[in-house]
């Protein structure tokens, strides 16, 4: 009987094959013990912050002083013996990463130096971080062997510069490590100044792996506009304008001369009468020029695609009919030398030439188009994470409390087919390839429809606020999100909807001033904008998730930072606690934990399985034990 290719195979070869298998079963292996690890670390602590709306100075100047997390991680990595004042000490000397002497705080540098060791070790139980990825090369090998409590030089503790400098160190990377994840809720853009400055700020080097970004409609507006969507190119630059952001415009190298030079000849301000809001005059001139062309684009759109039922924003006709009968009566402006009253949905060729250059500069705008790829390629319908549902405004729903059907589908599956139609979009932008106008129809929906997840009121009544007395007219109704919230039923069909236990959403201003809470009483439902903007109430909220607690975040007012930043202090922050913990909350306790639970049993069957099949000697290879 002839023998077998392995029989015939000589002691190298099985040596080799058996070392071959081996290593496969040790990569297993090594993946197992990493996922048993990440399932029995502590959750990321987690910031949560949103519409911020163009605000870039003032989020920096919180983000560096991480929104009061840095206490509160002090306050979970150290005894409950440490005093208040103790703990503040520590933060100081954190956040100036110098050692400081305080008189009253009976602290010398060995005790912050191992005060500062705790710290950082209990953040370094979150397995992402190495000590090589935090910490500056020249004291990566001290900090490493302090963290595992391995002997360390005398000097260490006895020379003055040494521990002063390895203080300086060890703040540096807690520093580092204070936030794990941030999560935005969109809005970065309008209003405010310097939306540039903001992505710009979230897609540095020290930021993009750890922020999350839900998109707003304000950024929906805006990618609809690079998706070519020309009535939203139109209204993009009207809201710019309106606030007379031009500053921002000047760093995009957008050039609005030919729009400037079209609206001041023909809108000039002295004739500009209705509710416009730009102070300059330039800005007043463009603004409503820009709303013309805006309303004639977005009422073709309209009529397109009928199936989106927003005929009550059409405006034009009604409009040309009472110019025409002299019944102005209602308006508060009657100077409109675009439009032609028997066709007033008709650009004219100044007009058509205005838009025409807008639309060629958002296609081809390398500056715009770096800030707009960040939101394509990073921006999400909604996500979740550690058992919480994240979105911007909302999940479309009915008066009696289910979800709202749009396009045939609710829910879940709503958004997750908003999801692919954005992300198709975004590649075809970023590609330079032409968009299927169906597509570029929905991202106008989505910015002002009431069942779009991220508006969520009957109507936008931009005309009416511009032109009409009636202010009656002018309301925006909400529709039935918040009152869902507020019933038992509604939450419980949310979170089966989405398989998580709560869900932090923005969007509608919260002013905690007039008693307002940004959480409901079960702690389910957290509402965390707190008008950030400076068109709002210029002060804000965020969130914060530690393992240990769950806690809203009142921001200061600029005026509130500015004063203490003279005092080298901390600006002021009310805090209102929603959840505490009894134990630390861990990995494997969430969706995500359940996840890699399942990949885990997979890989140990894997390996059980990988072992029988090649009997019990596999387990134990072998050596080469050539030369």
């Amino acid at each position: 009987m002839g023998s077998t290719l392995a029989e015939q195979a000589g002691p190298e070869n099985r040596l080799e094959d058996e070392q071959i298998k081996a290593r496969s079963l040790d990569e297993l292996v090594q993946r197992f013990l990493q996922l048993d690890t990440e399932l029995n670390s502590n959750i990321p602590t987690t910031l949560w912050i949103s519409d911020l709306h163009g605000e870039g100075d003032r989020f920096k100047s919180i983000l560096r002083g991480r929104f009061g997390v840095l206490y509160q991680t002090c306050r979970e990595a150290l005894p409950n013996t440490f005093t208040t004042d103790k703990i503040q000490h520590l933060v100081r000397i954190i956040r100036r990463q110098f050692y400081l002497e305080d008189p009253n705080i009976s602290m010398d540098k060995q005790d912050v130096i191992l005060c500062l060791i705790e710290v950082l070790k209990y953040k370094m139980t979150n397995v992402r971080y190495r000590v090589e990825d935090i910490a500056m090369p020249e004291f990566q090998e001290t900090i490493g062997r302090l963290l595992s409590g391995l002997p360390v030089p005398d000097p260490i503790f006895e020379e003055e510069i040494i521990s002063v400098r390895l203080i300086h160190h060890l703040c540096h990377a807690i520093r580092n490590v204070l936030l794990d994840r941030i999560q935005v809720l969109g809005d970065v853009f309008d209003r405010g100044p310097q939306p540039d400055k903001i992505i710009r700020f979230l897609s540095s080097a020290p930021y993009r792996r750890i922020v999350d970004y839900v998109l707003g409609n304000h950024d929906i507006l805006w990618m609809g506009a690079a998706s070519g969507n020309r009535s939203l190119i139109a209204e993009a630059i009207r809201i710019t304008c309106r606030y007379d952001h031009f500053p921002f415009m000047e760093r995009l190298a957008f050039d609005a001369s030919r729009l400037a030079a079209f609206a001041e000849k023909t809108y000039p301000a002295d004739r500009v009468t209705g509710n416009f809001k730009a102070k300059t005059e330039p800005g007043r001139a463009m603004e409503k020029a820009l709303a013309i062309i805006q309303f004639k684009l977005e009422e073709q759109t309209i009529r397109d695609f009928p199936e989106y039922e927003m005929s009550s924003r059409l405006w034009l006709d009604r409009l040309a009919a009472l110019l025409k009968q002299g019944d102005t009566d209602g308006l508060n402006d009657t100077f409109f030398p675009t439009i032609d009253l028997d066709d007033p949905g008709r650009l004219t060729p100044e007009e058509q030439a205005v838009i025409d250059d807008l639309t060629e500069q958002f296609r081809t705008n390398r500056k715009l188009k770096r800030l707009l790829s960040y939101l394509f390629t990073v921006g999400k319908t909604y996500s979740t994470y550690s058992n919480i549902l994240n979105i911007h405004a909302l999940v479309p729903s009915t008066q009696d409390g289910d979800f709202e059907e749009f396009l045939g589908r609710k829910g879940r599956a709503l958004l997750d087919f908003i999801q692919a139609t954005i992300t198709r979009v975004g590649k075809n932008y970023i590609a330079g390839t032409p968009q299927d106008p169906k597509d570029q129809a929905l991202f106008f929906y989505l910015w002002c429809g009431p069942r779009s997840p991220f508006f969520g009121k009957h109507a936008m009544k931009t005309f009416e606020r511009y032109f009409l007395i009636d202010k009656e007219t002018h309301a925006e109704k909400t529709l039935y999100w918040q009152q869902n919230l507020a019933t038992d039923s509604f939450k419980r069909k949310l979170l089966a909807e989405f398989g998580v236990k709560r869900v932090v959403y923005g969007h509608t201003p919260v002013n905690y001033l007039k008693g307002k809470h940004m959480a409901s009483d079960d702690g389910v439902a957290i509402n965390v904008d707190g008008g950030f903007a400076a068109a709002y109430y210029n002060r804000g909220h965020s969130l914060v998730h530690t393992p240990h607690q769950l806690y809203g975040i009142i921001l200061p007012t600029p005026d509130e930072i500015k004063k203490a930043e003279l005092k080298f202090e901390s600006a002021p922050l009310d805090i209102e606690l929603i959840d505490e913990f009894q134990h630390p909350m861990k990995v494997k306790e969430t969706a995500e934990g359940k996840k890699l639970k399942d990949e885990r049993e997979a890989l140990l069957r894997r390996i059980k399985a990988l072992a029988v099949a090649n009997g019990q000697g596999f387990l134990h290879p072998p050596l080469n034990t050539d030369g």
